[in-house]
């Protein structure tokens, strides 16, 4: 490596305020997304007060959904695990698992709003129920952007854990780590907050 690559990798994992440059960007991204989400629910609790509506409708496929991205938070959980274990097998099953769930996910997203296209919007999209599908699509964006580096990551672990010594490198390599730590974390927010909007829109229902 010379000496330029190596002030960049430097300066890449330098601490800043006790965290690695990577991770604080991806914080300041999830932080973003947090103030973006918060202030389009603001936006639908001030749009129902100053009409009087009542609470969206809430699909029930919204409601099961939210299991199947816990799953997905339970596997990502489990390959982190096993990583540290130095677990090839269960390491590259939790990786599987986290993928099909993600897309079984997304596709009853867009189950859901087909089937319920009439009752969240038809002609009543002036009357707030527009912010149900702006949040869920928001966040089934977000999903999806996630996806190509959660398929990075398994294709490597297929590839690049074929022998005893690929797979003593890729479970010491620390860059590896810290990458998996960081989608980690991304993916258990973007689970945390699907499970904000499905209770955030179901105690307004009731309401």
């Amino acid at each position: 490596m010379n000496q330029k690559q190596r002030y960049y990798k430097d300066q890449r994992e330098e601490p800043f305020i006790n965290i690695q440059q990577p991770k604080l960007y991806l914080y300041l991204l999830l932080f973003s997304l947090t103030i973006l989400f918060v202030v389009f629910a603001v936006g639908y609790v001030s749009t129902r007060a100053a009409q009087g509506n009542s609470g969206v409708y809430l699909p029930p496929i919204f409601i099961a959904n939210t299991v199947l991205l816990l799953g997905c938070s339970y596997t990502m959980h489990l390959a982190n695990k096993s990583y540290k274990a130095d677990n090839t097998l269960n390491y590259q099953l939790s990786l599987w698992g986290t993928f099909i769930l993600t897309l079984i996910f997304l596709a009853l997203q867009i189950l859901g709003w087909t089937m319920y296209y009439e009752v969240l919007l038809g002609n009543n999209i002036g009357i707030g129920k527009q912010y149900l599908y702006a949040l869920s699509g928001l966040h089934f964006a977000h999903v999806l952007a996630g996806l190509p580096f959660l398929a990075i990551f398994l294709i490597a672990a297929y590839l690049r854990m074929k022998e005893p010594v690929s797979v003593l490198v890729y479970f010491s390599d620390p860059d590896k780590k810290l990458k998996l730590e960081m989608l980690s974390t991304y993916w258990h927010f973007l689970d945390g907050l699907w499970v904000f909007l499905v209770l955030f829109f179901l105690v307004n229902m009731m309401l």
